[in-house]
């Protein structure tokens, strides 16, 4: 009689229970096309329109995010902040302030976790949950939309925030302005103003480690952009611009 060994049997048992983590290296990849076709994942919206949407990751920050509502107020600009969760947590005031003035409210997780490897959805869960109740407790809103740090997404990870009721939304590759890294303040500006399109979605970040160069770029660009026709708006007014597919359609989740 064949005999089998203890350690197949274990882990034949161990495949056979399945696990909270997907792990993304037996997963195979899907890029940009097969998310964008479907509408669960946005770059950019394609319209006929002069609106761009500026976005802020990694705030709320005590230093820099009032300087950033202070300008976007000057030029009558609407944005989108990602708020980290645990930082919302310690400045509550300036989650207040930026609702309070008109701007959207997006989740970008609890403690900027990256999911670019094995992802455990409890975690994945958990982090989204704390983010929204947050946001949710100090301004009434519900999110509607998520980025994960870094930019790191998968399949697994984007069914999952479609089934927290999230649209995940990444920026426009073409503008990237790497502000994160600080390049440079000429460097930023001529990032946006060499690039802007019609429904642009533009990354900025409105915290970085060290001194930040987003402000004194933004001083020189949204005048600019300004000038030339655009307005500001948030990620989901500029959904509603999309020329081929109605914002509904795209909260609409396809069956499981």
């Amino acid at each position: 009689m064949r005999t089998v060994s203890i350690p197949i049997l274990l882990a034949a048992a161990l495949l056979l229970a399945g696990s909270s983590q997907t792990d993304l290296s037996t997963t195979p990849k899907k890029g940009r096309p097969y998310f964008e076709k479907r509408g669960e994942v946005v770059w950019e919206v394609p319209t006929e329109e002069k609106v761009i949407a500026f976005t802020f990751d990694d705030g709320p920050d005590p230093e820099d995010t009032p300087q950033i509502l202070d300008l976007l107020q000057l030029y009558g600009a609407k944005a989108t902040f990602f708020i980290i969760g645990e930082k919302a947590a310690r400045y509550p005031e300036l989650v207040k302030r930026e609702a309070a003035e008109g701007h959207e409210l997006a989740n970008h997780t609890y403690k900027h976790t990256y999911f670019n490897g094995s992802i455990d959805e409890s975690n994945v869960r958990d982090e989204l949950t704390r983010t929204e109740d947050i946001i949710y407790t100090l301004t009434g809103q519900k999110s509607l939309l998520f980025r994960p740090p870094g930019g790191y997404y998968s399949e697994p990870l984007v069914r999952i925030a479609r089934q927290e009721g999230y649209l995940v939304v990444m920026w426009s590759w073409h503008i990237n302005t790497m502000d994160w890294n600080t390049p440079g303040v000429d460097r930023i500006t001529k990032k946006v103003l060499d690039n802007a399109r019609n429904g642009d979605i533009v990354l900025f970040h409105d915290y970085v480690e060290g001194k930040t160069q987003t402000i004194e770029a933004l001083k020189r660009i949204l005048p600019e952009l300004q000038s030339r026709g655009y307005r500001f708006v948030s990620v989901s007014d500029l959904l509603t611009y999309r020329r081929a597919r109605p914002v509904k359609q795209l909260h609409e989740l396809p069956s499981q």
